[in-house]
């Protein structure tokens, strides 16, 4: 079975600038062979290593707004 997209839903925050430098260059080595990842965070250093963004805000009255960046 070939995987070709993945999500991940945080976990980045408890790691290390250095242990987080190590998964951020497995991120981009999968996806310098086409594999699709996709990152749920709040870790400022992500956001700026990562270019394509969606960001996802409360709007109230329990509705979200949706940006791509």
């Amino acid at each position: 079975m070939r995987v070709e997209s993945l999500f991940i839903d945080e976990g980045f925050g408890s790691l290390d600038s250095d242990t987080l430098t190590v998964a951020m260059d497995a991120l981009d080595a999968l996806q310098s062979m086409g594999r699709k990842v996709g990152v749920i965070s709040h870790v400022h250093e992500m956001t700026e290593r990562i270019a394509a963004k969606i960001q996802v805000r409360r709007a109230g009255g329990g509705s979200s707004a949706v940006t791509v960046l």
